[in-house]
């Protein structure tokens, strides 16, 4: 019975979390970048063009562009792409529908700072607690599978400076494209320094009393390679299997609650990766 409890508390706090983060993300998108036609790539970037162009709605655009997407990940990729980020795409186009929307400042620059701050904020939350809002995360994924050569960082970078580059040309202005890049590299910081990491990628070293279990959920639920090395304690002289894992920023939170549920006296440590080349990242390539 508590442990029924305990997980629908966790699901709640989940979920609150996921809409607070599309709340702030709504705000931004309402007050600071759409009136002054800022696009920080993604979807909301291209939606906001869109508005530009044709006066649709950025609620309205935001659906018809990620359901598509949602759904197409589920027929190419699988169901990794679950409940809470249907819950965090339709939650992110009711926000963005409901709250008012003024412009906050006509100074481009403070609009693409603050604006870049706030969805940042807003979608490292959104992360944090295990969604995502589809978009470019989707795109790029999907188009991995049909162009294995360019990693799907690669082409997530690629879909969002073509947004940048559009809104520029929509807005007949190059300042707006170099504000646009301005508030998407803030947005990735600010993600970057929400999931307690400014590098690429974690590395894990678990240390557990079910390595097998562990590893097999892992492979399971995060679709990441696990690699067992063997160890030995100096003070029981035990031999041990040591896990270690790659994950990307958005998997972080994930996979420090894989091993909680598993295995709570893990033993855990986390370091920073400043670049991963292979299967999952980077293509590897000569210098």
């Amino acid at each position: 019975m508590l442990d029924i409890n305990k997980r629908w508390y966790n699901y709640l706090i989940e979920y609150l979390g996921i809409t607070i983060g599309t709340v702030i993300m709504a705000i931004s998108l309402n007050m600071l970048l759409e009136p002054n036609t800022i696009a920080p790539g993604g979807v909301t970037g291209l939606a906001i063009v869109i508005k530009k162009i044709l006066n649709i709605p950025i609620d309205i655009t935001n659906l018809a562009i990620n359901i598509p997407l949602f759904i197409a990940g589920v027929l190419i990729l699988g169901k990794a792409f679950g409940a809470k980020t249907l819950y965090a795409t339709f939650a992110l186009s009711f926000f963005i529908r409901i709250l008012p929307q003024s412009n906050l400042t006509e100074d481009l620059l403070l609009a693409a700072v603050f604006g870049g701050v706030l969805i940042g904020l807003g979608l490292g939350i959104v992360f944090k607690f295990g969604g995502t809002t589809g978009g470019t995360d989707l795109a790029g994924a999907i188009l991995n599978k049909y162009f294995p050569g360019l990693s799907t960082a690669t082409l997530m970078m690629i879909i969002d400076l073509c947004v940048v580059v559009i809104a520029g040309v929509v807005d007949k202005k190059i300042e707006t494209s170099l504000y646009s890049i301005i508030a998407l590299y803030i947005l990735v910081k600010v993600i970057d320094l929400i999931l307690e990491g400014l590098g690429y990628a974690k590395a894990f070293l678990i240390i557990s009393n079910t390595p097998e279990e562990l590893g097999e959920i892992i492979l399971d639920e995060l679709k990441r390679g696990v690699t067992v090395l063997r160890g030995k304690g100096m003070y029981t002289g035990k031999d041990r299997d040591v896990l270690l894992c790659v994950v990307n920023r958005s998997q972080i939170t994930k996979l420090k609650e894989i091993v909680h549920e598993v295995d709570e006296k893990a033993f855990v440590m986390i370091t920073d990766i400043h670049e991963v080349l292979g299967e999952g990242f980077k293509e590897i390539k000569s210098t």
